[in-house]
Parts: structure tokens; sequence; C-alpha cells
């Protein structure tokens, strides 16, 4: 019983892997994602599965060219999922909207049926119902100026991640920017994407170099994944990558950031702190002195401009006279412009 139960399992699973035509997906890609969902077996099993499928499911095989593509009859009814509860539907809803880029692509497509089947048990409740407002009652916003997403290529996009997860090597035509034509990178080491704003950014290696770069998605105009294992950096952190300041166009090594803010465009960083080791001292006049070590971005110049006259820089002298600078060409910029 125990062998029968996970055969059923197994092909329940390949069975919401296989796409409607005219998309398809060879014996070779159903294996592998079974292998993500630990179930280890050879293609020659996918095949006697599929086979057995066949008879059921009105399922078809493209076998003009190797390796043969598997697909759903376009015209075949929807396979779904039995009804999710309310709570499970709305978790899933909320996944779709706001988890789709950090998922890796066979995880994604895993997820579509729950999707839809979230959407359907939404749509069937009363449309006053507590939980249906749900979604009308939350967002996340962004706390700069909103900025419309670059298009992305889907395809890429799927192959970038899918190496990704199974550290494997990319060769990729990239368009850098002002450039006319794509640059190709024969051997790309995939070592983490990072979602900044509405920008995808792959944190790679390239070829035997040991610097780590990264490189915008939505440059990405072709992407092949290579039957090499990638290569990794021993000491890589996402997290003290991003740490560091690289993501934000770094300008050399941390400093330690002094400055004085008018209360109201300095109180928030009681409670956000621009760094953990920050000091916050309240000074006689009700203006705040901030004191904290920081990576030297152009990001954090555009947020120390961004607060206008609430602001006084004081050290390092470097960044103060870059402010300076900056609000110097400002003043002529918008003086000359009458």
């Amino acid at each position: 019983m125990a062998t029968n139960q996970h055969t059923l399992l197994r092909q329940w699973h390949m069975l919401h892997m296989i796409p409607r035509a005219p998309r398809k997906i060879t014996v070779q890609d159903i294996r592998d994602r079974l292998a993500i969902e630990e179930f280890i077996v050879t293609e020659r099993t996918v095949q006697r599965d599929l086979q057995e499928l066949l008879q059921v499911f009105p399922l078809v095989v493209d076998d003009r060219d190797k390796p043969f593509g598997w697909s759903w009859r376009h015209d075949s009814p929807n396979f779904d999922l039995p009804g999710l509860s309310v709570p499970e539907a709305l978790t899933f809803t909320l996944v779709e909207q706001h988890l789709a880029n950090a998922l890796p692509p066979a995880t994604l497509d895993a997820l579509q049926p729950y999707f839809k089947s979230a959407g359907q048990a939404l749509r069937a409740i009363e449309t006053d119902a507590q939980t249906n407002t749900w979604l009308d009652k939350v967002r996340t916003i962004s706390p700069m100026q909103p900025l419309i997403a670059p298009q992305v290529d889907q395809q890429c996009q799927r192959v970038v991640y899918d190496a990704l997860m199974r550290d494997r090597q990319l060769k990729l035509a990239y368009k850098k920017r002002d450039v006319a034509s794509a640059v190709v990178y024969e051997a790309v080491h995939p070592l983490a994407v990072i979602q900044r704003g509405p920008l995808i950014y792959l944190v790679c290696l390239f070829a035997d170099y040991d610097d780590v770069r990264t490189l915008a998605m939505h440059r990405v105009q072709s992407a092949e994944m290579l039957y090499l294992a990638s290569r990794k950096q021993a000491d890589f952190s996402i997290d003290a990558y991003i740490e560091s300041g690289n993501l934000g166009v770094r300008n050399g090594d941390p400093v330690e950031l002094k400055a004085v803010f008018s209360r109201r465009a300095g109180e928030h960083l009681h409670e956000t702190a621009l760094s953990r080791g920050q000091r916050l001292v309240e000074l006689d006049d009700g203006r705040l002195e901030l004191t904290a070590t920081v990576p030297n971005t152009r990001e954090l110049q555009w947020w120390l401009l961004g607060m206008g006259d609430g602001v006084e820089v004081l050290a390092p002298a470097s960044l103060r006279a870059q402010i300076r600078e900056m609000v110097g060409k400002m003043s002529h910029i918008y003086s000359a412009g009458g």
C-alpha cells in the first residue's frame, strides 16, 4: 500500500508539472523537478508513469523531435485541486502577489494550481466577507518614490533561477546600458539573486575571476544553463554582501557619519536605526545628533539630500564636501532657471 501511495503522489506531482499545449516538458525535466520534490526516480520510471497517465488523462506527446515533449491537450478541461479553505486561499494569494520573484521556477510552477484555486475560493465567498476584503486593506509601499519596474524576460529569469538552484553555470547575452549590442558571457557562476526595489540583480562570478559582480536581470537578453557545476566563493555571504553597500553603488570603505537632524527629519531614527551601533543624542535646541558607521554609497548621499534642510552633515569631511558641492550645483541650476 505504501508503494502505491508513493506512486500516486509522484504522478499527482507530475500532472501539475505538465503544461498546456503548445508548451511542453521533457521526461528529463520532469525527472529533475521530481528530484526537487524528493522523488528520486529514473527517466524510465517517468516514461512508464506518463504512459499510464496517458490512458486516463488528455495528455499528448510531441515526438517530432528528440527529446520528446509532453503537454496537456490544448482543449483539455482544467486539472485542479480540491477547494482550499479561506485562510489557505488568502495565504496563497499573498504569496503570489509578493513572493513570485523570490521563488525558484519549479516551486512557482508547482504552486500555480494553488494560486488558481485560491482565486476561485476567494471569489466564491461573499464580496463583503472579512477575509476577502483583507486584500483591499493591506499594502506594502516603498519608502522612496515608486518606480515602474523594467520588463524582465520571463524565460531568461526562469533559466537563471534554475541554474542558481542547481548550482550550474550560465551562458548569458547581456546588454549593458548605452551599448548597442549585447555582450556574451560564456561562463557565469551564479551566487545569489537580490531584489532591490523594482530591480532584480544576479550576483555572480565570471569565468575564473574571484571578484563578485552584479548583473541586472532586465538586461539579460538570452540565458542558457550549462551542464557544468558553478564555482562558489568560500567566504561569500549574501547578507554580508548586502550590508557592505555593494548594491548602493559603493564609493569606498565604510565611514563614520556624524550629522545633526531637525527633530522632524530625524525622529524616525529612534525606531528605525541607520546602523546597529548608531548613537542618537538630543541637543539642547531639540535637534538630534547622529553618529553611525555606514557604507559610503550613493544611496547614502541621496538619502541625506532627500532630507533637504533637515540635516547637516558634520563628518566625514569628504562627505560634507560632496554634499556641499551638490547643493551648490543645485542652487546654481535653480538660480539660472529663474
